[in-house]
């Protein structure tokens, strides 16, 4: 694992010399911006009658431009990660070079998750200017960044995995964004189907709508933890035993 580290400078240098990191960071912090502005506004002018929830429930659960943004920002992110070293060869490189294949995956999933991290780390100043006109309770805002943080680490580990198994840029981006929003609407059928139904309890489990709801609420399910980390790690073995058969192809 003494490889580790080279490889994750390297891939956040790779990451930060494209025009495309600074449109997506730009692009994120505009948009959750103009939506933490919108939120505020809301709030203040309905006084009273928007008691029923706080600016951080309605910032991070009640509404699906947050899921929007993630939609549009985890593909991009990891489509390069293996599909364009595959494509111009350099894998080869990496490959024979004396890395274990496990480095290679954590190293590069760690460098994307350090960028989306990083990419969040500014809207925390949000949680700073609530503090400053109300009371904000700072677990429940810790609970809200820990759900975004688990999304994010589960839909960027989807994204390694389907890089991992093409070579080219463009299908992984698709078939990332296409899996992200099939477990999207699969969730959204907890609001659809049956309650007490097998169809239920399944979407219910994979739901982020209402899991997001639960931590912008400051509830913390330990079944919602496994659920994100089971498929984090399932879908980080799977690239690891992708990357295996190329080594030994």
């Amino acid at each position: 694992m003494s490889s580790f580290w080279p490889i994750w400078k390297r891939e956040l240098f790779a990451f930060f010399v494209t025009p495309l990191a600074w449109v997506l960071i730009t692009v994120f912090l505009l948009v959750q911006g103009m939506h933490f502005f919108l939120l505020v506004d809301h709030f203040a002018s309905a006084g009273q009658a928007a008691s029923d929830q706080t600016p951080l429930q309605a910032f991070f659960g009640n509404t699906v431009l947050l899921y929007v943004v993630l939609f549009l920002l985890v593909p991009p992110m990891t489509m390069r990660l293996f599909a364009e070293e595959r494509r111009s060869g350099t894998v080869e490189s990496l490959m024979t070079a004396p890395v274990s294949s496990l480095a290679v995956v954590l190293a590069k999933y760690a460098a994307v998750l350090t960028t989306y991290l990083a990419m969040w780390a500014p809207t925390t100043l949000y949680v700073v200017i609530l503090r400053q006109t109300g009371d904000v309770d700072l677990r429940v805002a810790a609970a809200a960044y820990l759900g975004v943080v688990l999304v994010g680490a589960m839909y960027l580990a989807i994204g390694l995995l389907m890089s991992a198994i093409t070579k080219s840029q463009f299908l992984a981006l698709v078939l990332t964004a296409l899996l992200v929003l099939a477990l999207f609407i699969l969730g959204v059928g907890e609001f659809v189907a049956r309650e007490g139904t097998l169809m239920h309890d399944v979407c219910a489990h994979v739901s982020v709508w209402a899991h997001m709801n639960d931590f912008a609420s400051g509830i913390v399910d330990s079944r919602r933890l496994v659920f994100y980390l089971s498929v984090t790690v399932l879908c980080l073995f799977t690239t690891v035993r992708a990357v295996d058969a190329w080594r030994w192809s």
